[in-house]
């Protein structure tokens, strides 16, 4: 059985993955998806007339939620296709102000259930198959008072892309998706209690294109992708203009 795997698919992002596999990725069979909340999960499933859903209410930061997806995986011995890893969380405001529980939720989903799930998902997946991580336009450079997130998703952009020279004699293909704010549910819950920036409201954009050109590029074997004009300025520009500089911007 060929299956492609969202984690993050209750919404935002990886929901909008889900809802673009069924038109671009006609060789699979099923579609796990993977999230906290199984209320949102059999939402998607009920209005979802594509490809069958398998819908799974795992918490990924947690090692038996990940020893669970271990044991499926076994069980099924699944030909995964393409694994997208859409799960993130991200607090904006100072270090100084924001819980430690925040703090250590950040690196916890954003990279160690992403490191996690890679390890858990890789020995299942054929030749050739796509690996999509999502980082952020974040991991270009350091943020002030976005200091955790940023460093976190600087930690997955450049995991994705040692990975993707590490696996290709697999031909297995990984991708960075770097965005800049993206209009879900995540930027509200990131920017709550916290007045977003002029600047990433006016280069805010939809999902649909971002997820779109990030199958584009997969599909192309790139190790990153980038969506719009503003943020692959702010790519270009973050490997000219020294740091300390940068962070009296960003």
């Amino acid at each position: 059985m060929r299956i492609a795997i969202v984690t993050g698919a209750s919404s935002g992002m990886g929901r909008e993955f889900v809802i673009q596999l069924e038109k671009c990725m006609k060789t699979i069979d099923e579609i796990w998806v993977i999230a906290r909340r199984e209320e949102k999960l059999r939402e998607l499933k009920e209005k979802f007339k594509g490809i069958p859903l398998k819908i799974y209410s795992l918490d990924l930061s947690k090692k038996m939620d990940v020893n669970i997806l271990s044991h499926l995986l076994l069980a099924e011995q699944p030909e995964v296709r393409l694994l997208v890893q859409a799960a993130g969380v991200g607090y904006a405001g100072s270090f100084a102000d924001r819980t430690r529980q925040e703090a250590e939720e950040m690196v916890t989903i954003n990279n160690l259930a992403l490191v996690s799930v890679t390890k858990v998902v890789l020995p299942y997946m054929s030749c050739p198959s796509n690996i999509i991580m999502f980082a952020s336009a974040s991991a270009f450079a350091p943020q002030k008072d976005f200091a955790v997130y940023a460093a976190s998703k600087a930690f997955v952009l450049s995991f994705a892309r040692s990975l993707n020279v590490e696996l290709t004699k697999k031909r297995i293909k990984v991708t960075a998706v770097c965005p800049g704010p993206v209009a879900t549910e995540f930027l509200d819950k990131c920017n709550e209690g916290q007045q977003e920036k002029l600047m990433k409201k006016l280069v805010k954009v939809e999902p649909e294109p971002v997820v779109r050109k990030a199958l584009v590029d997969a599909k192309a074997g790139r190790d990153i992708s980038v969506y719009g004009t503003p943020m692959k300025f702010v790519h270009v520009i973050s490997k000219i203009i020294p740091t300390g500089i940068l962070l009296r911007f960003m």
